[in-house]
């Protein structure tokens, strides 16, 4: 927050422009003003205000047009209205559009100091919050993604390209953390205080999956009762994030691709065209030039989504980053559970870093989580350690000693999962870190009925 607050006053009332820039100039605060709405506008393109004071009626463009454009555009900005006594019904509507209150004309230079101390409050505690908010997600990047040498260079190449607005694809297992590195890349982006909205590809159903992305107006098919805006029209002027996205069909990929090359979109049922403003992020768990090269993935997309490629390695790849990782989850779920478990033993920790992880790095979360809530010690031994591959019986050792296949291991491991959440495949899924079709697929290979 400014020092000296940046204050805009909106009103087609040369008095109350003036009375306005006395009273909070007087208060330290820096006043322009702007005679009517196109002004207005223009003024905020050119530059950034904390708070705005608007007129509700004003020849031209209207106050509660403004308003749209404004929220549209700069939905942080704080907007204030200005209007008659007759119109309080109207500016408590405007309220409900994103105007943060209002004032009834005639209020007095008290009346609007008030009101303006309250909204300079209520900026000053969102800048507090974006802080803490960047504070954290710094801190949870670090203890999250690691310290191994692969793994420095993929944090490296997520903020390099953060800052560029060009599509990325991550790629990687279920569990690697493809979801946390597109937040980076995000996080170092100029759009990192705008809407950052993730599409979950292998979970939408087919049949809706045009309505979802880009929206569809009342009537335009059964079940569409009222217009609705799609996950492009949310994610305007912010990020998309597209998870597993070689699960989507080749003729949503059609659709898709022209939404990203020309930053247009039409609702269903309808065929006006509206313009968005996005970045694209996109990951998959597959291999992407596979999918390509089996056609089941448009290879025109694909080349537009794989500007820039970024593949995560898997955790068995990195074991150096398993004691980090453990110490993290260790910390948070201690604190979560309310358990006063301050470490894990060295025979603990040289089991976990031995066992494979197929799960990756959303498998030793989980293992991690379960140890805190089931041990009654302040030491995390071998014992309380419930994971596949390590189960807490005498045979750990043994089992440890002569390893399996990975699909061997990999099928015991998901019926130990299914088992574990008694047969529901959509938890099952959640709790392996993949999609329900992607889990369904895994059960039809290995005969799992």
């Amino acid at each position: 927050m400014a020092v000296s607050p940046n204050i805009l006053v909106i009103d087609d009332d040369e008095s109350i422009r003036d009375s306005c820039q006395q009273t909070l100039s007087r208060d330290g605060c820096l006043v322009e003003t702007a005679g009517e709405g196109k002004e207005g506008l223009r003024r905020i393109k050119e530059e950034s205000f904390d708070v705005i004071i608007l007129d509700l009626k004003m020849p031209g463009l209207s106050g509660v047009e403004v308003l749209e454009r404004i929220k549209e555009n700069n939905p942080e900005t704080i907007v204030i209205i200005i209007t008659g006594y007759p119109s309080v019904e109207s500016a408590v509507q405007t309220m409900k559009m994103g105007a943060y209150d209002y004032l009834s004309k005639p209020f007095t230079p008290d009346e609007l100091r008030i009101v303006m101390r309250r909204a300079l409050e209520k900026k000053s505690l969102a800048f507090e919050n974006i802080y803490l908010k960047r504070e954290h997600e710094e801190e949870l990047e670090k203890d999250l993604i690691g310290q191994s040498g692969n793994m420095r260079k993929v944090v490296q190449l997520a903020k390099k390209v953060g800052p560029t607005d060009s599509t990325v694809l991550v790629s990687g297992e279920s569990g690697t953390g493809k979801e946390l590195i597109a937040k980076v890349i995000r996080n170092y982006s100029n759009r990192r205080d705008k809407p950052f909205i993730t599409v979950d590809c292998g979970s939408l159903v087919e049949s809706l999956f045009e309505s979802e992305l880009f929206g569809h107006v009342k009537g335009s098919f059964t079940g569409a009762t009222a217009t609705k805006h799609g996950r492009f029209e949310l994610a305007n002027g912010g990020t998309i994030f597209f998870d597993e996205i070689g699960n989507i069909s080749t003729n949503i990929q059609a659709k898709l691709l022209r939404a990203i090359q020309e930053g247009e979109i039409c609702k269903v049922g309808s065929s006006q065209v509206i313009r968005v403003d996005v970045r694209i992020i996109a990951a998959t768990n597959q291999d992407p030039v596979k999918l390509v090269e089996e056609g089941h993935f448009r290879e025109d997309l694909f080349y537009r989504l794989s500007v820039v490629p970024i593949h995560l390695p898997p955790l068995r790849e990195r074991p150096e980053d398993i004691p980090i990782l453990a110490g993290h989850f260790l910390k948070t779920y201690s604190q979560k559970r309310k358990k006063n478990v301050r470490d894990i033993s060295g025979e603990a920790m040289k089991a976990l870093v031995k066992y494979s992880w197929p799960g990756n790095v959303r498998e030793l979360e989980n293992a991690i989580e379960r140890a805190v809530v089931l041990t009654e010690r302040d030491i995390i031994q071998p014992v309380d350690l419930l994971y596949y591959g390590l189960a807490a019986t005498k045979e750990s050792s043994a089992r440890m000693e002569q390893p399996k296949r990975l699909e061997e291991m990999e099928k015991e491991h998901i019926l130990w999962t299914l088992e574990l959440n008694h047969g529901h495949r959509s938890k099952s899924a959640r709790s392996l870190g993949i999609d329900r079709k992607t889990l369904w697929m895994k059960m039809k290979k290995y005969g799992i009925e």
